[in-house]
């Protein structure tokens, strides 16, 4: 078990609980674009899905307008990926395209990846005050929960209307002034993330 979830030597799907994605998808009236990380369990119904092993959601493209992330928290041996290169593809998608992204991780404050996909870069936190999220693994509710604190990350450009929405699903705040003054010093290149995936 990984961050909650198992690495890919098994078959679980693990899927963000209904109220998540309801709340996601009204926050962004009513649907979301691009569901980059899906799989047959999924219940986001975002207007476009990669699901492996059709398509791999860190090769395609992003430019859609509202992409909403649930990542594999553990490495995925096979492709050689972290949750680390989901967040690096979060951060190029919104500074290449302008996309607006929510995506649902587990809070690891200490981490490489926090530090420079999140800190910096993201506009807006909502640390959930579910202690323990009850995902739901293969379509049936994890009665367990996850055994980590989870959040919330917005990359997107109305952090104030994101806290006030989010406020009251757990501790709300806005990140934007840990952002460099100069926003083009922190833009990660395709080639960056390209680098990262492979």
């Amino acid at each position: 078990m990984t961050a909650g979830r198992k690495v890919n030597t098994s078959s679980q799907s693990w899927c963000t609980p209904p109220k998540y994605i309801n709340a996601i998808k009204d926050f962004w009236g009513g649907e979301i674009d691009l569901d980059p990380c899906s799989n047959e369990y999924s219940m986001v119904e975002a207007k476009t899905e990669f699901r492996l092993p059709e398509t791999d959601g860190l090769m395609s493209d992003w430019n859609y307008p509202t992409i909403y992330v649930n990542p594999p928290y553990g490495s995925d041996r096979c492709r050689k990926t972290t949750i680390k290169n989901w967040l690096a593809k979060c951060v190029f998608a919104h500074e290449e395209y302008n996309s607006e992204i929510i995506a649902l991780i587990p809070v690891a404050t200490n981490t490489s990846h926090w530090k420079k996909y999140i800190f910096g870069a993201a506009d807006a936190i909502c640390f959930l005050s579910d202690t323990r999220l009850k995902f739901y693994v293969n379509g049936i509710e994890n009665e367990k929960g996850a055994p980590m604190a989870c959040c919330l990350i917005y990359w997107g450009n109305e952090p104030k209307r994101f806290i006030r929405y989010f406020q009251s699903y757990g501790a709300a705040i806005d990140i934007t002034s840990l952002k460099p003054v100069n926003k083009k010093s922190r833009l990660i290149s395709l080639f960056d993330v390209n680098t990262i995936i492979s």
